[in-house]
């Protein structure tokens, strides 16, 4: 049986008066892929943003390898093996792709590693190395998603957090960006992935989560809920998730 990783445990959320999450529950276990789906204001990004440390949920835990999260800050979070590709990527658009994948190790002191991660992560993406004195905002969408993909991987992470990985890309580069996805995890690192294209997202997870306004709907393995019509029927609609 695989380890867990990651488990959040009856999470309460709030913006203000607003409640985000109700009891939310979920886990990442080793050597999976987990999907979080949803439509817009469903709760998705607030799941990432409360797993990196960056928002404090009003009640529940989250936990890490079977240790409390509580008060621990992002940094220090990061440090313990949690990497993030964060919505529309967020790359240092002025320095060069080698200090985007530099600053992916500013956590690490074990340079001789990160010299071998960096070789390691170059032949993943092959085309960062043909653009390594180039600057980051100069790269395609694509490319950026790469780029953004290998700094996390930079960080010698158990688990890498993404979210919206395929948002606003080619139908060509979101199925190289799902590809990336199964290696990275075919290599030996875990991946949840907070998806709006629900499709997509469930062909390459092992196991997918549902929320809507800001509940747990339904919860699976994630081929098996690809064929359950309650997620089609207020999900998929054909190739696309319907918004809620």
């Amino acid at each position: 049986m695989a380890a867990n990783l990651l488990t959040l445990n009856a999470i309460d959320t709030f913006y203000g008066p607003v409640q985000v999450h109700f009891k939310l529950s979920l886990r990442v276990d080793e050597g999976e892929i987990v999907c979080l789906l949803g439509g817009n204001a469903s709760g998705k990004s607030t799941t990432m943003k409360i797993i990196l440390g960056l928002l404090q949920p009003a009640s529940g835990e989250v936990s890490w390898r079977g240790r409390s999260l509580h008060r621990i800050p992002t940094h220090r979070r990061i440090g313990l093996g949690i990497a993030s590709v964060p919505e529309a990527r967020r790359i240092f658009s002025a320095m060069t792709v080698d200090e985007n994948l530099l600053m992916g190790a500013h956590v690490r002191d074990d340079r001789k590693r990160v010299k071998q991660d960096r070789e390691r992560v170059l032949e993943l993406f092959p085309r960062l190395r043909e653009r390594l004195g180039q600057a980051g905002g100069t790269l395609s969408g694509g490319e950026q998603q790469m780029l953004a993909m290998a700094r996390a991987l930079m960080g010698d992470p158990k688990l890498i957090c993404m979210d919206e990985p395929t948002m606003g890309l080619s139908p060509l580069w979101v199925e190289r960006v799902l590809e990336l996805i199964q290696t990275i995890r075919r290599q030996g690192t875990s991946c949840f992935m907070v998806e709006q294209n629900a499709h997509q997202a469930l062909g390459i997870a092992n196991r997918a989560y549902v929320l809507q306004n800001g509940h747990l709907v339904l919860e699976g393995v994630a081929r098996e809920l690809a064929s359950d019509p309650r997620i089609r029927h207020a999900y998929l609609g054909g190739e696309q998730m319907v918004a809620v």
